[in-house]
């Protein structure tokens, strides 16, 4: 279940009356950068709060088009849940900012954790006394570029079958998104997950650094990504939607009946600004980008354009 986290506040009865609420939906991933960049945010703009509920991002998503609950900004690990299930109806931008990067998290206590690397942890985790989670592709973008990670390192490393046994190995472990495994790992019920290196380095996690050829993040490799398909639920129930690997792409919206669209955009711009928002996603391990295609760029409010470049 996701946590609803209620950030800061304002003590005297005017300011009470004054102060507004944003409400914005993120990534799991996004968790720890979100809560320094609201509390810098907050600091800047003392009337207003931010409300920040974490889950899967497409869980995010279904909270919109399925629930009708009221959000203002959703945050997503990845643009094409924004694209695919919320153009047109609820917005119809979104302004990429960060990149991120699979990786293997452990701790020291994990079982091998002296003999794991970049070569054999496939046969480590495909161990029977060792135990990994991993996040529901149904739910999270982890989740389906964890099976593309390991369809991409049985091609690269040429270990046919490896995908299939790990996919079928440790079922029982799958979470709703991959921060959900953090407890787990450290209570030591898991010796490893496959998780965004940025939530390992966060948590002062221990990791292993995969190839850039098989760990989504290298746009020069947009095309072996490609060759990496994994079958999700689609938009509406009974339906399938099949997910191509590309390079990890996180982007933002801001909905078009959000409850607070002036403080909103305040927010998005603080979340945009190299020196203040760009600076803490830095920080926390994550690449920020700025770049978005023509088409789009154009649909951005004007406000947020002076943040962004277009190819």
């Amino acid at each position: 279940m996701a946590g609803l986290i209620i950030i800061g506040g304002c003590n005297s009865s005017t300011n009470k009356k004054s102060e507004s609420n944003i409400i914005v939906f993120h990534a799991g991933s996004l968790a720890v950068p979100f809560k320094l960049i609201a509390d810098g945010f907050m600091k800047e703009n003392p009337g207003i709060k931010v409300l920040l509920e974490s889950a899967g991002s497409r869980e995010c998503a279904k909270k919109i088009t399925d629930l009708n609950k009221p959000c203002d900004i959703i945050a997503s690990s990845d643009y094409t849940v924004i694209r695919d299930l919320l153009i047109p109806k609820f917005t119809n931008w979104y302004v990429n900012f960060a990149t991120n990067e699979m990786c293997i998290a452990y701790t020291k206590k994990s079982r091998m954790a002296d003999k794991i690397d970049s070569l054999n942890w496939q046969d480590i985790l495909l161990s029977k006394d060792v135990s990994f989670g991993r996040s529901d592709p149904d739910s999270d973008p982890c989740g389906y570029r964890v099976v593309q990670m390991f369809q991409l390192a049985e091609k690269y490393y040429k270990t046919k079958g490896a995908a299939e046994k790990l996919l079928a190995k440790d079922q029982q472990n799958i979470r709703p998104k991959e921060v959900d495994l953090l407890a787990l790992l450290e209570s030591e019920s898991l010796d490893y997950v496959i998780i965004y290196r940025s939530v390992a380095i966060q948590h002062k996690l221990e990791y292993v650094t995969l190839p850039d050829k098989i760990n989504l993040k290298t746009p020069e490799y947009s095309d072996f990504y490609s060759t990496a398909k994994t079958e999700i639920a689609g938009k509406k129930k009974g339906e399938k939607q099949v997910m191509k690997g590309e390079p990890m792409v996180y982007a933002f919206s801001i909905l078009d009946n959000a409850p607070n669209k002036e403080a909103a955009m305040k927010f998005a711009a603080y979340l945009l600004s190299p020196e203040k928002g760009g600076k803490i996603m830095q920080q926390s391990g994550q690449t920020v980008i700025n770049v978005l295609d023509a088409a789009m760029y154009q649909k951005v409010p004007d406000s947020l354009k002076k943040y962004l470049t277009k190819k």
